[in-house]
């Protein structure tokens, strides 16, 4: 290995798996070998039987769904929200001198303070989960993507003004697509932080989802079916992560040229 050296896509995914293979070999060697007790820790076979009854017995498909609506409507509003605030600010600095410092006020208080508040205000349905995820996600994304419209290049703005663009047309034709690319892989980082705020929400006054599952298998001691709900949400995240990098690529090429 030498500093910054890439590696192809096989050994890539090659590494990656190699990982996840030590990472149930150490986990196996814990548990089966009887170094860990199984009350606190299940074995991977015991997780593999529990997440099978959860998912043929217990109905934990709909709370699979129920989680992921939650995280795409309280994200989905989030950006609506986010992104155009943070345009104006990145683009606008008397805008960014207004709302910049109560943005980062506000970004740096955690989402679950909030829950015995919006209890209050929302009740224990459906709305409160998704103003849990909203406030843990939308102040992130309306200063990141502020810092980002900020930074773009002054040389592309100058051109434009030279070439008779209005200040709604440098928005228009230069910032936005300066910064989409950017702007869209901020949205991806964000929408793994969504993930950490849903379980959250899950976890007080909650019916259905893999948090409440989570809360009940706890109650039981049953370490299995814990487990079995913490990988399904890496293996949803992972495969949205995914998505979304596939999806940035297709939409904007020029960034990998």
């Amino acid at each position: 290995m030498r500093p910054l050296d890439s590696v192809t896509s096989k050994q890539r995914v090659a590494y990656g798996l190699a990982f996840f293979v030590l990472f149930v070999a150490l986990w196996s060697w814990a548990t089966f070998g009887g170094h860990v007790s199984k009350t606190f820790l299940a074995n991977p076979l015991t997780m593999v039987q529990e997440g099978y009854d959860l998912l043929v017995k217990q109905g934990f498909v709909f709370d699979i769904g129920m989680t992921i609506w939650r995280v795409v409507g309280g994200f989905a509003l989030a950006a609506i929200i986010a992104v155009p605030l943070g345009v104006l600010m990145g683009a606008y600095k008397p805008i960014e001198a207004f709302l910049e410092p109560f943005v980062s006020f506000a970004r740096y208080l955690p989402a679950s303070a909030f829950i015995p508040l919006l209890i209050l205000w929302a009740g224990i349905g459906e709305l409160q989960k998704l103003l849990v995820i909203f406030i843990g996600s939308v102040f992130q994304v309306i200063l990141m993507v502020a810092v980002t419209v900020g930074a773009t290049r002054r040389d592309l703005v100058e051109a434009a003004y030279t070439l008779g663009a209005s200040d709604r047309g440098i928005i228009r034709r230069v910032l936005l697509p300066s910064s989409a690319p950017e702007i869209a892989e901020i949205l991806r980082l964000v929408l793994g932080w969504a993930w950490t705020y849903v379980i959250v929400a899950e976890l007080i006054g909650s019916s259905s989802g893999i948090g409440h599952m989570i809360t009940d298998s706890q109650a039981l001691l049953n370490t299995g079916q814990i487990i079995f709900g913490i990988i399904v949400i890496g293996l949803i995240g992972l495969l949205s992560d995914f998505m979304f990098k596939a999806f940035n690529a297709w939409l904007f090429p020029w960034r990998l040229a």
